[in-house]
């Protein structure tokens, strides 16, 4: 990724977050998202990196109009990792997102039985992903992204709220 982009998504990032959410209060009364802690045998988790926002997160995203977690959980696994959900996924809990919007909710699922046969190629939207061990995040991992990690593997209180 060239330098410039990395520069231009720094300065717009605020930007476009608040131009996403507007049109999201409009079309949307609420936003719900699902995000996924995925963890491997060896209690690695999957995260992304994506290339409009800063950081690296669980992978997940939007529940679009008409459509269930679970089916929006597996959506967003096969989109963002290659991965393929082979039982059920447990509910950690749902978290208010206020540092993005006072109507953003996202419910965090624990994924431990999965398939992936490859790590997907970079894209438009995925520019980097991987398996990492918790006590040597990537740096940049999020903060919200390390308290999910924390309240599912170190059993820590849960936080309502994303931060």
């Amino acid at each position: 990724m060239s330098g410039r982009f990395n520069e231009m998504r720094l300065k717009y990032e605020p930007l476009l977050r608040k131009v996403f959410h507007l049109y999201w209060r409009f079309a949307r009364g609420m936003t719900l998202g699902v995000r996924a802690v995925v963890l491997d045998p060896d209690n690695r988790v999957f995260l992304v990196k994506h290339s409009y926002v800063l950081g690296w997160h669980l992978p997940g995203g939007g529940v679009e109009v008409g459509e269930t977690f679970t089916e929006a959980l597996r959506r967003e696994l096969k989109e963002e990792g290659e991965i393929e959900l082979a039982g059920e996924a447990l509910l950690h809990g749902i978290f208010l997102n206020n540092h993005v919007s006072p109507r953003d909710h996202v419910a965090v699922y624990i994924v431990r039985q999965f398939s992936q046969e490859r790590l997907p190629e970079p894209n438009h939207e995925i520019i980097e992903c991987g398996f990492f061990e918790p006590a040597e995040l990537p740096e940049g991992t999020t903060q919200g992204t390390r308290t999910r990690i924390a309240e599912v593997l170190e059993g820590r209180p849960r936080v309502a709220t994303w931060r």
